[in-house]
């Protein structure tokens, strides 16, 4: 029977592997493809594919009379007599540019044949046709090899350029094969001055999109598999707030997703959209550490996605399309482009603030008025305004007095893409923001913070904390000064959640923790110094879930953790030395205990006690994925 297997990643594998396959260079993920020889036969598929016509195509390569079909499963019918008389020969058949949908048509093109294969390029995955390759980038060498092809490169002619020109451009076309066949067409044979003007054009921060229509073109037709679907490209627009090689942070685009299109606070909507996405290849999605509590609980501080170069860039290109003063995104990046803009004092919608570097406010003079939804802003420490101020070691930056005219704010994150937090003032101005409900933090350091009455989330990462901060849901991961957990937290009554993770100097939580009878879930995770929990934690009677996962220096349970009548599930992975109290036979709700084999034991004698208790011995996948591009 005539199995199929496919390769994502867009159009151009035709020719790709049409170029290798000729010079003899063999396909890693199916070195047999070579025996096809001739044998190879190609289908074009369309957003409205039609059997007929291409039934008719097959019969005329195959050197045959071209039969009047009269339905599609005549059709079908004929081609399989046709391919029949092969029989004995190797046969591969690739169907290219197969789009979603598109299923039950390509079923129809299996036959019950030996050495028949079927080929199907697409841009998203089917995973229901069986072995799958992913086409990633091209290495540096292949894709110069490629480029060389397409353009035609002669070392003999005199309109040749230098290979260093050669090379700039190639790299300029971030290992996409589209990318490389259409700019090395375009270029073949062409003046070395246009060579020249290309190159310089690249030097000064401008997109290869800007010089090739073509290649644009081809790109665009990406993204209308998402036509039908304006959320989920409205979400990919999105993508292109965020700075060139940087990994984007799943749980920001969650904030963004959550606010802008009224998806779900837990994300779960917004990874359906992030999945989606990635199974069309438009972006990659990484998970630095697996732990079983990460997805229970909705925890998505270890997922991250990292879009192509070249996407990112159609993603801005397209945003870019609309009217200035309709935009629902508004970038700017003073790093690659000097016209700057200001904003106005009326700036109206919801404006999430993706800020690299942290902020700058760019001009003095009278700006237009913009309506956009989404701001972005990307500086460094070159900024001359009053956002910065350079000291000798370190730079300051601060918030803009027009910061309080954006009444309409809801969402800010703050992202400081350097190894070292930097330091932000000026906070004080929050406090006239009364729609402000989300606030998200990078390496920023804080040494003070207001009172916000409508705040719903606080996430900080890798900051460095001095204050106390009001809220009903507060994350903390990576903040390394923290000795103790802010001053005043056990008096935000409203607190359902409480994350508390990777800050390695923690040494105890507060006694009064007990007064948060709202909470409903704590993570503490990895919380290495940890040493005790306050026995007022039995108070927490609508505790659902509790994570201690690698506090390796908890040495014991409270007495009244028996109390927690609620509890459904314990995270205890790396606690074997914590000692559990007799009062846990008392936790009848509890359904799960996820740990390791040595924390089993400490369990064992309470099963009978505990009917409905399951205990779970995960496999934990650790990497060092999150140190990925960090700038030093």
């Amino acid at each position: 029977m005539g199995s199929i297997f496919t390769i994502d990643g867009g159009s151009c594998w035709q020719e790709i592997y049409k170029y290798f396959y000729n010079r003899s260079l063999s396909l890693e993920t199916h070195p047999d493809l070579g025996k096809f020889r001739e044998n190879i036969y190609f289908v074009t598929f369309s957003k409205t594919p039609k059997l007929k016509i291409f039934v008719e195509r097959l019969f005329e390569h195959f050197g045959y009379q071209v039969p009047k079909f009269q339905t599609d499963e005549d059709s079908i019918n004929q081609l399989g007599l046709l391919v029949r008389k092969f029989e004995g020969s190797p046969m591969l058949l690739v169907l290219d540019d197969v789009w979603p949908g598109s299923e039950a048509l390509v079923e129809k093109f299996k036959f019950y044949l030996s050495d028949y294969k079927i080929l199907v390029t697409s841009r998203v995955a089917f995973p229901g046709f069986g072995t799958q390759c992913v086409l990633k980038p091209l290495v540096y060498e292949d894709a110069m090899t490629l480029f060389h092809h397409y353009a035609l490169l002669d070392s003999n002619s005199l309109n040749t350029p230098d290979e260093d020109i050669v090379e700039q451009v190639v790299k300029s076309c971030k290992g996409l094969p589209l990318a490389i066949k259409v700019i090395g067409r375009s270029l073949s044979h062409r003046p070395y001055e246009l060579w020249q003007r290309m190159v310089e054009e690249l030097s000064h921060g401008h997109s290869i999109l800007d010089s090739n229509i073509e290649l644009l073109t081809y790109l665009q037709k990406i993204l209308d598999v998402l036509e039908d679907n304006t959320v989920i490209k409205e979400c990919f627009m999105d993508l292109g707030l965020f700075p060139e090689d940087q990994r984007i942070p799943v749980t920001v685009l969650i904030d963004i997703f959550a606010e802008s299109y009224g998806l779900d606070d837990d994300g779960i909507e917004a990874m359906t959209i992030i999945n989606k996405l990635e199974s069309m290849n438009l972006v990659n999605v990484l998970i630095a550490r697996k732990n079983t509590s990460d997805t229970d609980s909705y925890y998505y501080n270890n997922h991250f996605i990292v879009v192509h170069d070249l996407l990112r860039e159609l993603a801005i290109y397209q945003s870019a399309q609309e009217q200035l003063e309709g935009s629902k995104r508004l970038i700017i990046d003073t790093k690659e482009n000097k016209n700057e803009w200001g904003l106005g004092e009326k700036q109206q919608g919801m404006i999430s603030r993706i800020l690299s570097n942290c902020f700058r406010y760019c001009s003095k003079q009278k700006p237009p008025q913009i309506h956009a939804r989404t701001l972005s802003i990307s500086i460094d420490e070159t900024c001359n305004s009053h956002w910065s101020h350079m000291q000798p070691a370190k730079v300051k930056y601060s918030f803009p007095e027009s910061m309080e005219q954006m009444s309409t704010l809801k969402v800010l994150i703050v992202t400081n893409y350097n190894f070292h937090p930097s330091e932000l003032n000026n906070f004080e101005l929050l406090s006239f923001l009364s729609k402000l409900k989300i606030i998200r933090l990078e390496r920023i350091s804080v040494h003070s913070f207001v009172t916000l009455k409508s705040l719903k989330k606080l996430s900080l990462y890798m900051c460095n904390l001095s204050h106390a901060f009001q809220n009903v849901e507060l994350s903390i991961d990576y903040c390394k000064d923290m000795v103790v957990l802010p001053f005043g937290l056990c008096n935000i009554t409203p607190l359902k959640k409480l994350s508390v993770t990777n800050c390695h100097k923690l040494l105890a939580l507060p006694l009064e923790i007990g007064k948060l009878v709202n909470m409903k879930l704590i993570r503490l995770s990895s919380c290495t110094d940890l040493e005790g929990i306050p026995n007022s934690i039995g108070k927490l009677s609508n505790l659902r879930h509790l994570d201690i996962s690698n506090c390796i220096s908890l040495l014991n349970l409270p007495e009244d953790f028996g109390n927690l009548c609620n509890l459904r599930n314990l995270y205890m992975t790396s606690c074997s030395r914590c000692e559990l109290p007799s009062s846990v036979a008392s936790l009848v709700n509890l359904k799960a205990v996820i740990c390791d084999e040595e924390t089993t034991a400490s369990w064992e004698g309470f099963k009978a006690m505990l009917p409905n208790l399951q205990i779970e011995v995960p496999q934990v996948d650790v990497n060092l994925n999150w140190l990925h591009l960090v700038s030093s």
